[in-house]
């Protein structure tokens, strides 16, 4: 079955953008694949340096030619709870290879910082800057040579992005995604969102905030609202790089162990020395980033992936951009609520039918490509199915269930929840911006009010703090850009905006920073492009100017002559105090090499 024309006309566009650079990128897949990855191209110094630390079986097997060897690269580390659970996971990995005729060596390990810990602090600043210090340190571990294919153990915001883009830059090599799940569910996350709001307005303590966000994130896994997480992992598996029905099994279940030996033996049995070679750079193309796009819009994904979904396709040599994501977002429809937007978190979507019923709503609906490489083998279809652990200890598959689960969590493509996807682009004379709308209900979708300039997240909070924001207004928070200070989310000021808008005043934001994959119900223009600092006209934006943001119309105005805003100056923000501290030093010359927003934000 074909993509109905309007998701073919956008994939064509795409096609024939992407042309030159796609072929580049193919031809060095190729040349790459044809030398191979095999032992043989190493001297016998090489190669004992190669496996030198492992056991007499794998050293036996490492020294001839005829044997797999998988490249394990992992972001476990024990402090954040996404990236707990692969503590045991290269083991399973290495049994699974070796039950198979493989080995497989951990190649290297790459940070995974968490955005929920450092929001508002400093060290979110270096947040977005770690996707490429993700792709280089995965990269320096494949450069070995060693491997016939890689694994990638990555969940979160950065990471996951990150690693792809290491894996495309391997291209020929076959790439095999494994995740860790999400945690249980805790609690319920409107009561959490409610206490954020009490304790921004001081209405109960410090004390009372930490219970509810201590039972809100309680246990092992990704957090559980839909945020870039969890948006994520519905990527990773609609673009056909995890095995089918992978992405939300909860960690330390025996279903998650049996899926993460499966991957391990599917990445063998997909490599050169096998009957079913797919090189990731040869599998994803196009078709397959738009599969993503489809899927973002569809669930009503995170704001992140405007920018991180155009640095992984040019990875692959695949030329995206902003307007084609809002293109596909006008003919896919919302099929599911997840906190942010509704109230049911990401285990509850699970169990409502999940990836697989989704997946199989759009392809019927033809708004997906179903005739894409997978690692799973040829079609998309393969996964609108429902994992379970079989009797023997193995995953089993079903045909996704024929109707939701609970269709005020994951609708049927004839009940969607909204006609359109939930991400939008505003243009301009202040340049170009995103929107997450999935949240927003319609009366505050169009806001005309006069501006409030801030260039730091504290003024706000402090504004607020002090009563002097009590109107309708549109806080303009600029100087936040990738050039600026690495374009740290902004999240910290959902509460304080959602207590406002409570309060029945009229209020949006517009920044040339980011406000996560957890955007909610005030309306928000984020990653606006230009930024201040690449000399934008949110930088020439003054306190009072009548502002215009339309999500309907898809428009982002200030209310002032062009005559005017020509005559201006740029503001300038002092931005001494981001140069330094918990590690900012190291990151100036990401600052210096960041491109646009709508650029992917990428230092190379």
């Amino acid at each position: 079955m074909t993509a109905r024309r309007e998701i073919e006309a956008v994939t064509q566009r795409i096609r024939e953008r992407s042309r030159p650079t796609r072929e580049a990128y193919l031809a060095r897949v190729d040349e790459a694949a044809s030398k191979g990855a095999h032992r043989t191209v190493l001297s016998c110094g090489n190669l004992a340096h190669g496996f030198a630390a492992c056991g007499a079986h794998d050293k036996q097997a490492l020294a001839g030619d005829t044997v797999p060897n998988l490249g394990i690269i992992t972001s476990y580390n024990d402090m954040l709870s996404a990236h707990q659970p692969f503590e045991p996971f290269p083991a399973l990995i290495k049994e699974a290879a070796r039950e198979a005729g493989g080995v497989a060596q951990v190649a290297g390990g790459v940070p995974a910082m968490c955005d929920g810990v450092t929001q508002g602090q400093p060290g979110m600043e270096l947040s977005l800057f770690s996707r490429d210090v993700i792709a280089m340190a995965a990269a320096v571990g494949l450069s070995h040579n060693m491997f016939d294919a890689a694994v990638f153990l990555g969940v979160c915001d950065k990471i996951v992005p990150g690693l792809a883009i290491a894996a495309f830059t391997f291209g020929h090599l076959p790439a095999v995604f494994i995740p860790a799940g999400p945690m249980t569910t805790g609690l319920p996350n409107d009561e959490k969102a409610r206490i954020r709001q009490l304790f921004a307005e001081g209405k109960v303590g410090r004390e009372a905030l930490l219970e509810a966000e201590s039972k809100s994130y309680h246990g092992p896994g990704t957090c559980t609202f839909y945020g870039t997480a969890n948006s994520n992992q519905m990527l990773m598996e609609i673009m056909g790089l995890h095995t089918p029905g992978s992405s939300f099994v909860n960690p330390n279940t025996p279903l998650r162990d049996a899926l993460t030996k499966e991957a391990a033996r599917r990445a063998l049995a997909i490599t050169s020395l096998g009957n079913e070679f797919t090189p990731v750079g040869r599998m994803i193309d196009e078709r397959s980033v738009v599969n993503g796009v489809v899927g973002l819009n569809a669930t009503g994904g995170s704001t992140n992936h405007t920018i991180h979904l155009i640095a992984m396709a040019a990875a692959a040599g695949i030329r995206l951009t902003w307007q084609d994501i809002a293109d596909i977002s006008e003919n896919v429809p919302l099929l599911a609520r997840v906190y942010p937007n509704g109230l049911a978190d990401v285990n509850h979507f699970h169990a409502a039918g999940g990836l697989g019923f989704m997946i199989r709503e759009l392809l019927d609906a033809g708004l997906l490509h179903e005739d894409v490489q997978t690692i799973w083998g040829p079609g998309l279809r393969q996964y609108a199915i429902e994992a379970k652990l079989g009797a023997d200890g193995n995953v089993v598959r079903e045909q996704a269930p024929a109707a939701s689960g609970d269709e005020k969590v994951l609708a049927p493509y004839a009940k969607a929840f909204q006609p359109t996807g939930g991400i939008r682009v505003l243009k301009g004379n202040i340049g170009q911006a995103i929107i997450k709308t999935s949240a927003v209900k319609g009366e505050h979708r169009l806001i005309e009010a006069p501006a409030i300039v801030f260039e730091t997240q504290e003024a706000l909070q402090a504004a607020f703090k002090a009563g002097e924001i009590d109107r309708d207004f549109i806080a303009v928070i600029r100087y936040q850009g990738p050039m600026a200070n690495g374009m740290p989310e902004l999240h910290k000021l959902t509460p304080l905006l959602g207590v406002l808008q409570d309060r029945g005043y009229r209020v949006a934001l517009v920044t040339d920073g980011r406000m996560s994959g957890a955007s909610g119900k005030v309306p928000a223009a984020i990653h606006v492009t230009p930024e201040a600092l690449d000399g934008g006209v949110i930088g020439k934006v003054r306190d009072g100017d009548m502002m215009r943001l339309d999500a309907n119309a898809g428009t982002l105005e200030v209310l002032v002559s062009a005559e005017e805003l020509q005559g201006r100056e740029q503001a300038r923000a002092d931005l001494s105090g981001n140069q330094f501290g918990l590690g900012r030093e190291l990151f100036a010359g990401f600052r210096q090499l960041a491109s646009r927003a709508d650029q992917g934000a990428a230092v190379f």
